[in-house]
């Protein structure tokens, strides 16, 4: 594939991590892009300044030793307050500034953010404007195909955002009404795609190395974006680029090397987060690192009743590692 670009930025491999409230916080971004993301998009940021001097958002906008390029999302519904965090999020280190039109959440659009913008495109078209205007850095845009099935407007907003500037926009094959239920499509790229000039990233269900080159065959994206099927399995990036490159599969992890990655993560979150925030942050990776696991619910409900980090760790340690049953594991 040729190389992607976003603005100045060269984006290889062709893989990025998708933006996920309350996921790709630092910690998992850095994990994600030590295991072969070629990006990897905060989790979205408020545009209320009220909210700024938050802890929880003061954790959100540190990206102090993050490997080049930042990538902040930032979601609100207003032009102007909009223009003002992406601002505010480039004097604070993004380097591209992501605007969330995508989400799905009630509470995202019941204030009429995230993809609940896609009613109206004369607002979307003011607010990409704005904000490609008041910063100096690459913007992008994350979509949906459109509100719901009958009104699937994605191609109009695509030519919207590109007019206004946008660098690249990456679209999830679903409407804001399926939410992540029933199979993403993929023909709305596909027509994204023919319809602009700017980088696309095709994202949605997109869980295997298999499944992200049949998506780019039948897109024709620039690139593809992974959310959950990154949870738990960080490695994803690293195989799905292999297979782009090579079209071979590497071999699964072992579950040294899962336990490795894991642990390495947990200290992470563990250093970000302090003990007490950082043990109960980890506890839903580490549902999703056991997931496959025929035992996953007796190490869930053992581990989440690990108070400090040296339990969490220890317990953690057994059902990857030890010969033990997680149920005798404590």
């Amino acid at each position: 594939m040729p190389a992607m670009r976003i603005g100045p930025y060269l984006i290889q491999p062709h893989v990025v991590l998708a933006p996920m409230a309350g996921i790709t916080d630092k910690p998992f971004r850095q994990l994600c892009k030590q295991l072969g993301a070629g990006l990897a998009v905060s989790e979205m940021t408020t545009a209320d300044p009220r909210l700024w001097h938050t802890r929880k958002s003061q954790q959100r906008m540190d990206h102090c030793g993050e490997p080049d390029p930042i990538s902040v999302q930032i979601a609100g519904y207003d032009p102007a307050m909009l223009a003002d965090a992406a601002r505010f999020n480039v004097d604070h280190g993004a380097q591209i500034i992501d605007i969330n039109m995508g989400c799905p959440a009630k509470k995202v659009c019941n204030v009429a953010a995230g993809s609940a913008l896609l009613q109206n495109e004369a607002l979307v078209a003011r607010i990409v404007a704005a904000v490609v205007r008041a910063v100096e850095v690459p913007v992008t845009l994350k979509i949906r195909t459109g509100w719901n099935r009958d009104n699937r407007n994605g191609v109009t907003i695509a030519r919207i955002a590109e007019d206004a500037g946008i660098a690249a926009l990456a679209v999830h094959g679903r409407t804001r009404a399926d939410l992540y239920l029933g199979e993403a499509e993929y023909e709305t790229i596909r027509a994204i795609k023919q319809a602009v000039s700017i980088p696309v990233l095709a994202n949605g269900d997109i869980d295997s190395p298999e499944k992200a080159a049949q998506v780019l065959q039948l897109t024709g994206a620039d690139a593809v974006m992974i959310g959950r099927a990154a949870q738990g399995r960080p490695w994803i990036f690293r195989e799905v680029a292999h297979f782009l490159a090579t079209g071979e599969r590497l071999p699964p992890p072992s579950r040294a090397t899962m336990f490795d990655v894991l642990s390495g993560h947990l200290h992470n979150l563990y250093a970000f987060y302090g003990e007490q925030q950082g043990v109960r942050i980890a506890r839903k990776h580490l549902g999703w690192y056991a997931k496959a696991d025929p035992d996953a619910a007796a190490f869930r409900a053992l581990v989440n009743q690990a108070g400090n980090t040296q339990d969490q760790l220890r317990i953690t340690a057994a059902h990857f590692c030890g010969p033990e049953p997680v149920a005798r594991a404590a």
